[in-house]
């Protein structure tokens, strides 16, 4: 039942109410500096080593924030962290074996190998329905060659991606290559840091052709992410309802690429620049994380005799920083190195909020709501008060509504809608008010 000021109630029927669905984009930009910056990336630490050397500390995941985090008005953006499918390589190179309980084993120089297999599982479970499948871009393709083995999971906050993300908006500016070091090593000129990275290796990867190939799975619509000079190269995906891109690192950077720098690690000591020595596996051995800093040791890579304090510049990303590394360690690289810290555009899309909306319409014919049950309305004698006087007798009733209210069919006030001004009702004017509730 509708109800407008002054207490007059009038039956609303089914054919004045109609339902309707829109939606409402919004842009979200995330700069470069949100990404890399020390004070907007949020690191929880809930992974503790012990019993052996120093012992490392990690988070399973970081968050980005939109400004300082320990500030009250700070919003997360997005959760990133990485993870490893249990079938891949990178995985089952590393891995010793099972324990009888089904436990994966891995030896003492890699990091962290089980939460990273679990990470995978559990966004694989989320958006796949099975804990035990894998992505792939093109989505479901069965070829090992794309496959996503190594995963970087990036996952916006409800906040910014709404009810799902629009597609073909999405676009992340990212670096793939590393910048070279100042030493051409014979047949390693391709080294880079852990902090550095190279312009010249700026690409940007896109939802562009989503529109036409986008797939319906356990967890939503979800389309591949390409490069958008060559889309063909498929490097990801993006699952638009769950607000979740799904890269395949070994795509979106040169893995191939050799790498030195200084890692945290189990062993103790200390290595030639004095801090912990970072071990990784090469091959079969254990090497120093360090670079060459002697002529002596730097000729021994160009002679192709490297010992174990040289051959660190033979690690690459892939497979040797991800098992070796701890996930902060990864996250952080990523973070300052492959988004880089500026104020150019790091990610950017529109999201989608849907808006349904209920429209009722409350009719008022000529001949009703022209009277009011507020005291006022009329005199001591019961007579309506007119304008001038002596019209009492010739002048019409008439209104101004200013509110509606809608009742249940037991009378209880369900919503109240205001005019945004009051309307003039008499008996010869049909008045038709429109109640709009959005949810």
């Amino acid at each position: 039942m509708a109800q407008l000021t002054g207490g007059s109630f009038k039956r609303i029927s089914p054919e004045d109410i109609k339902v309707r669905r829109s939606a409402l984009n919004q842009l979200v930009d995330v700069i470069q500096e949100d990404v890399s910056g020390s004070t907007t990336r949020r690191a929880y630490q809930v992974f503790v080593t012990g019993g052996v050397g120093p012992g490392v500390t990690s988070s399973l995941y970081q968050t980005v924030y939109d400004q300082d985090f320990t500030l009250q008005t700070a919003n997360p953006i997005f959760d990133m962290t990485i993870g490893l499918y249990e079938s891949g390589s990178t995985v089952t190179n590393c891995s010793t074996g099972i324990d009888s309980a089904g436990k994966l084993l891995f030896p003492s120089q890699s990091l962290m190998m089980r939460e990273k297999v679990d990470i995978y599982k559990q966004y694989a479970k989320v958006l796949l329905g099975d804990a035990d499948s894998t992505f792939s871009s093109p989505f479901g393709d069965p070829a090992a060659s794309n496959r996503i083995d190594e995963a970087l999971f990036v996952s916006f906050k409800r906040l910014f991606a709404r009810d799902k993300i629009k597609k073909e908006t999405f676009a992340m500016r990212f670096y793939e290559t590393g910048s070279m070091t100042m030493h051409e090593v014979k047949g390693q000129s391709d080294r880079e840091t852990l902090a550095v990275t190279s312009t010249s290796g700026s690409m940007i990867f896109t939802d562009i052709g989503a529109a036409t190939n986008t797939q319906r799975t356990f967890g939503g619509d979800v389309a591949a992410i390409v490069s958008a000079t060559d889309t063909s190269r498929r490097v990801g995906l993006i699952f638009y309802d769950h607000g979740t891109c799904v890269f395949d690192m070994s795509k979106i950077i040169s893995g191939s690429q050799h790498v030195y720098g200084t890692i945290d690690a189990m062993n103790e000591g200390t290595g030639k620049s004095g801090k912990p020595v970072g071990t990784m596996m090469i091959g079969g051995g254990i090497n120093n994380f360090d670079a060459p800093t002697t002529a002596a040791s730097l000729a021994a890579v160009n002679n192709g005799s490297p010992d174990k304090n040289t051959d660190a510049v033979r690690a690459k990303y892939i497979p040797d920083l991800l098992v070796s590394a701890s996930i902060d360690q990864i996250l952080d690289h990523f973070a300052t190195c492959r988004f880089q810290s500026g104020t150019l555009t790091a990610m950017t899309f529109q999201n989608v909020t849907t808006i349904n909306s209920t429209l009722i319409f409350c009719r008022a014919t000529a001949d009703e709501f022209n009277y009011s049950t507020n005291p006022t309305f009329t005199n001591s004698s019961g007579r309506i008060r007119v304008v001038d006087q002596g019209q009492e007798d010739t002048q019409r009733s008439f209104t101004f509504p200013t509110t509606v209210g809608l009742h249940d069919e037991f009378g209880n006030l369900l919503a109240v809608a205001k005019l945004s001004r009051p309307i003039e009702k008499n008996d010869e004017r049909d008045v038709t008010f429109r109640v709009r509730l959005d949810f």
